[in-house]
């Protein structure tokens, strides 16, 4: 969101929001301070720019909820895939603990920005520049802090609810605040921003936030509260702003190719050769100079339709011994098939019994398959330097969730709701499945899901989607399985696999009266007792 920054606005910007009396003198001739910062409309941009920008202790890269490997983790630790360091894994396998460093990342890193976002809307007043001017990026940095409560209240619960700049004693000090009282909170600043920001931007400022960015958002929240009348009438609106569409080309939305795209709404900013990124590396497997972080799972590639529209188990076209032949294309856009998909002329092997030991799967902790989407076939630079935007909300969400919506709230689902916004997205040129025509609650119900899981994969939405569904503890139970190594499994002996000769790579074990919730931070409770602990931890 918005471009990026240089280091000296981070150091700026930090010291603004939590203060820097011991290192700054009241007005040194070397640096800015509150009292002659805030004057004009360009020290309110370089301000804003603060806001938006993302800061983060993590030796992992940079995790944070805007941030792009944070989306793809938030499904690795779901039925979706899994990271090759394992530290994802614990989420949801029953053996979460308080001191896990990507909670502690998370938690801190949201507090860095909501206090980022609190000095500006406490000085921006300061500024002499137009009250609308003022209004708009008021409303910018009230979204974005709500956007970070949101993502607290989803996944601890009760959490300090902080709208002011406080003091480091303040801050030692504070309790947590109830769900319901942030979930009323973020609900509120939401549809107030909504007002003031526009409904669209010129190319130049593509990635600040928009009025169907804020509404998107205050919508997701309604479903997990389950206000479903509420939450499509806001996501109704969005449509009929009439701005957005679904794009032909599933695969170029997660590629520089797809910049600009009227189906995003809201991206995750990044520059070609200008700022180091990570999820291209991320994802590209270890055979072509990637990292191969992610991994999904075989459960995930067998939800997959076949072309025909129908399950691998309802298709006379699904062939056992060649499972990835004709299936929804957006599988082959999505993810590296063993010994399948080719990339640059190169046939991707990853198989145990190959000749290169270094693609082992055991060694490197993969399933086999690896993340495709958001990997670039045509760019020709460094990885790390790779400048494709991540798209944080699609029109492809809106429709579905629409459809969510208008079929929990028990109103009547016809065919022309169907092709307004399921249909749509199956239909798009470059995926082309039939359209469905099923109107029975239970039955689209199941369609529905499956449908969010595929369209939506890797793009941070299946923990949010299962945990709102409530069926999180049915479904992280078990074993979840890798690439097919044998179609004899009765005599393979390289690798565990199971009766259909798929690789047994995790087992998880999700404990349902405590893992809906994420443990407050250890070092934040020996810092804080009054924060407590959530049950079970």
């Amino acid at each position: 969101m918005y471009k990026k920054y240089k280091l000296s606005l981070i150091f700026l910007f930090i010291c603004l929001s939590y203060g820097c009396s011991d290192l700054l003198e009241p007005d040194p001739l070397s640096a800015l301070s509150a009292g002659t910062f805030w004057r004009s409309e360009n020290d309110a941009h370089l301000a804003l720019m603060g806001v938006y920008a993302h800061g983060s202790e993590s030796t992992r890269g940079s995790l944070g909820f805007r941030v792009a490997d944070t989306y793809m983790s938030l499904d690795a630790m779901t039925d979706n895939g899994n990271e090759k360091d394992d530290i994802l894994t614990h989420f949801n396998n029953g053996e979460m603990e308080s001191t896990n460093p990507v909670i502690l990342d998370l938690w801190r890193t949201a507090y860095r920005n909501i206090g980022r976002a609190n000095n500006f809307i406490m000085n921006i007043d300061l500024a002499d520049i137009d009250q609308d001017v003022i209004n708009e990026m008021k409303s910018e940095a009230r979204f974005i802090r709500a956007y970070f409560y949101f993502n607290m209240l989803t996944y601890w619960g009760d959490v300090p609810l902080v709208t002011d700049v406080i003091t480091i004693e303040e801050a030692n000090n504070v309790s947590r605040d109830p769900k319901e009282q942030i979930v009323e909170f973020v609900l509120q600043e939401l549809t107030e921003a909504a007002e003031y920001l526009p409904e669209s931007r010129p190319d130049s400022e593509f990635g600040r936030v928009t009025r169907a960015g804020a509404l998107a958002i205050k919508a997701r929240l309604l479903m997990a509260e389950q206000k479903w009348t509420e939450a499509s009438e806001v996501y109704n609106r969005i449509i009929n702003m009439g701005l957005y569409q679904i794009d032909d080309n599933y695969a170029s939305l997660f590629l520089e190719e797809g910049l600009g795209s009227s189906e995003i709404i809201l991206p995750i900013k990044y520059t070609r050769d200008n700022y180091a990124t990570y999820h291209q590396r991320s994802v590209l497997p270890f055979q072509f100079g990637g990292w191969q972080q992610y991994s999904p799972y075989n459960e995930l590639v067998e939800d997959y339709l076949m072309i025909d529209g129908l399950s691998i188990e309802q298709s006379p076209l699904y062939d056992p011994d060649n499972p990835y032949e004709n299936r929804d294309p957006r599988l082959y856009d999505s993810i590296f098939l063993p010994e399948y998909t080719s990339w640059k002329g190169q046939l991707y092997i990853i198989h145990p019994d190959s000749s290169n030991a270094s693609w082992r799967l055991l060694e490197r902790d993969w399933s086999g398959y690896s993340l495709k989407k958001f990997a670039d076939e045509e760019f020709e630079g460094a990885v790390i330097n790779y400048g494709a935007d991540f798209p944080m909300i699609r029109y492809a969400e809106i429709l579905l969730s629409y459809l969510e919506s208008k079929l929990e709230s028990g109103d009547v689902i016809d065919q022309a709701l169907l092709d307004q916004t399921i249909n749509q997205i199956r239909g798009r040129a470059s995926v082309s499945l039939p359209p469905v025509t099923e109107t029975n609650t239970r039955a689209l119900r199941e369609i529905l899901r499956q449908e969010r899981r595929i369209e939506l994969a890797f793009e941070g939405f299946r923990l949010f989607d299962l945990h709102r569904w409530g069926i999180s503890h049915e479904v992280f139970n078990g074993w979840f399985h890798g690439m097919k190594l044998t179609s004899d499994p009765s005599s393979y002996t390289s690798i565990p696999v199971n009766e259909n000769g798929y690789f047994r790579y995790v087992e998880k074990g999700f404990r349902e009266g405590i893992d809906y919730r994420w443990p407050i931070p250890q070092r934040e409770i020996d810092i804080n007792p009054n924060l407590g602990q959530n049950p079970g931890f």
